[in-house]
């Protein structure tokens, strides 16, 4: 089977940028939040004894909501597969427009669900139509209880749009000018990042990261305004809704504890050490006393073995061979995607840098975005996310409401689906030098989780401590970042990045604050699901459904506990996880050790 690798987004809205039914879907929008604001206003309730009218609204709520994600999703696909789309920024702009008098009527509604008596409310959320959403309802009559006036909430929405949201904005459009000079071209971010982290060369890594850093450093000042505005309203925004907790708003988003949190992070940093180990003894392995930044990634190619190369194709078979071992509805879901060409993976310029999965609800698909490069870390990232994508799948017949879960949990399915692919190409190996390469390969994926991800942590905490106090130079915002790189590392690395703060979109996503722990808690609860799965054998297939379709209408720890029997809270379930991982450093170092002799 030859599958494409470009995507087809015609299904969804034919013509791009001048497609003529993206522009009615958005007409639609603008109609239906207008009737959503009459609807809304005309409400009383206490005189909706039977509720039919609240029904009616959630019903117009949820189609606004699948529509503007069709939308977005859409334009967005055109704007990171071609940075230089001009008029699909301009859609961006125009459907954007459209959220103040959405978000309006949504805090009209809202601000009416928490004047409902506590006894009133109790007998609505138990009726059978409310029921299924009590727990997302509840939710949203807890946040209700902090907003402002309809007027104070709509003025803070609408300057958003030119405050928040566009800062998020400018960052793309300061990336897509960026360009790395490298062997007489100009590479793309992206281009460059994947070539930078992944190539065999020692000297081709250097010498790419040292223009890397340039051209980022050559951008911060930009890129330091960006950030500081951005912060700086959304601290605003925590501020003017009584919130003193810049991780209040995180946590409440991925649906967890601060207890959860606190004993994940401690958890981590009890156990660097075989971490810190690994490094060091990679680092030996390239010819190196100490693991400089840009290695971290780099493939370890021992004796005569030459790294295992896939094409698309090949990749897509082995995932697909893989996921159907143990969910053969995750690889029927995966080969569906393939064959309706549903994942951008073309290599060329103007592609925006990373990969995502996007979900089109109202055509119930998704799209995958990504550069595939035929290493295995591109398979992994492949299989991440179609992972994403099969969590999506399993949850389109379940109310909107009960759809929208957070990150952490979203990171569970995707680094789920990633294990299976380490595991599967482990397995394969046939001599002890590709096994090497490969536990590596596998390994990288703990070092950002424990390392990277923690230094993101560390940095964003201490940056929003500061960026409360007043504006942030440039210069003090690489020197949080060089700190915070330093703090997770325990000082380990021979270099590092000083301006991986200026290059990772993640700081600078307007929706999502704090886009970083939440990959470690999915790492290491899919950790826990996977053990489960491998005992399990034929019957987790179904009890794994059964938790992802779980993961919008319920908090983390309570997810926890009811499929997995465990405590998040406790550090007993972290440590877990993190042993399994010991484990592979271990055989890691075992097998490695007389090429260091």
């Amino acid at each position: 089977m030859t599958y494409s690798l470009i995507w087809d987004l015609d299904t969804i809205f034919p013509g791009g940028s001048d497609s003529k039914e993206l522009a009615q879907r958005m007409d639609k929008l603008k109609e239906q939040s207008k009737h959503y604001h009459q609807l809304i206003d005309q409400w009383v309730p206490e005189n909706d004894s039977d509720y039919l009218q609240m029904q009616e609204i959630l019903q117009l709520q949820g189609s606004i909501s699948e529509g503007f994600s069709q939308c977005a999703s859409f334009i967005n696909a055109l704007l990171s597969a071609d940075t230089k789309d001009k008029k699909a920024k301009i859609l961006s702009g125009n459907l954007y427009a459209l959220l103040p008098a959405i978000q309006l009527a949504e805090t009209i509604f809202t601000k009416k669900l928490t004047e409902i008596s506590d006894e009133s409310w109790t007998e609505l959320t138990s009726l059978t139509n409310f029921q299924p959403i009590a727990f997302r309802l509840n939710e949203i009559r807890r946040d209700g209880k902090q907003l402002l006036s309809e007027q104070e909430e709509n003025i803070i929405n609408t300057l958003a749009l030119d405050g928040l949201n566009a800062w998020s904005s400018h960052y793309d459009t300061i990336v897509a000018s960026i360009l790395i000079p490298f062997e007489g071209q100009d590479l793309s971010a992206g281009q460059a990042f994947n070539r930078m982290m992944s190539d065999p060369n020692s000297d081709v890594r250097q010498a790419l990261f040292t223009e890397w850093e340039k051209a980022w450093s050559q951008k911060a000042p930009l890129l330091a305004d960006t950030l500081n505005h951005l912060d700086g309203f959304r601290l605003s925004q925590y501020k003017l809704h009584g919130v003193s907790d810049f991780l209040e708003k995180p946590l409440n988003y991925n649906r967890m504890q601060k207890e959860t949190l606190d004993a994940m992070w401690t958890t981590i940093e009890k156990n660097k050490q075989p971490f810190i180990d690994f490094l060091t003894r990679k680092a030996q392995l390239l010819g190196k006393e100490k693991m400089d930044w840009q290695d971290q990634d780099a493939p370890i190619i021992l004796g005569d073995l030459e790294e295992k190369s896939f094409s698309f194709d090949e990749a897509a078979s082995f995932i697909l061979e893989n996921f159907e071992k143990f969910s053969p509805k995750m690889a029927a879901f995966s080969k569906h995607a393939f064959e309706q060409r549903w994942i951008e993976a073309e290599d060329r310029p103007d592609k925006r840098p990373g990969g995502y999965c996007t979900e089109l609800p109202e055509t119930q698909e998704s799209r995958i975005f990504m550069t595939f490069g035929n290493s295995i870390n591109e398979v992994a990232t492949l299989a991440h996310e179609l992972g994403h994508a099969f969590h999506s799948s399993v949850m389109w017949d379940l109310p909107v409401l009960d759809r929208e879960y957070a990150m952490n949990v979203a990171e569970t399915a995707s680094t789920f689906a990633e294990l299976i692919v380490a595991d599967a190409t482990l397995k394969e190996a046939t001599t002890i030098e590709e096994k090497i390469n490969l536990l590596d390969t596998k390994m990288q994926n703990a070092i950002a989780m424990f390392m990277n991800i923690h230094a993101r942590f560390i940095f964003e905490t201490n940056y929003y401590e500061a960026r409360q106090k007043g504006l942030l130079s440039e210069d003090q915002i690489t020197e949080l970042m060089l700190e915070a790189q330093k703090e997770s590392y325990q000082n380990s690395l021979g270099t590092y990045h000083p301006h991986f703060w200026a290059s990772k979109l993640h700081f600078f996503i307007d929706d999502v604050p704090f886009y970083n722990f939440p990959y470690t808690f999915g790492y290491l609860f899919s950790m826990g699901i996977y053990a489960y799965a491998n005992k399990q054998g034929s019957a987790f297939e179904e009890q794994y459904i059964s938790l992802l379709r779980d993961t919008a209408s319920m908090t983390s720890e309570d997810l926890a506990k009811k499929h997995l029997n465990v405590d998040l809270t406790q550090p007993d379930f972290w440590q877990a996880g993190i042993d399994q991982v010991i484990k592979d450093v271990q055989e890691f170092m075992e097998l490695t050790e007389e090429y260091i002799k």
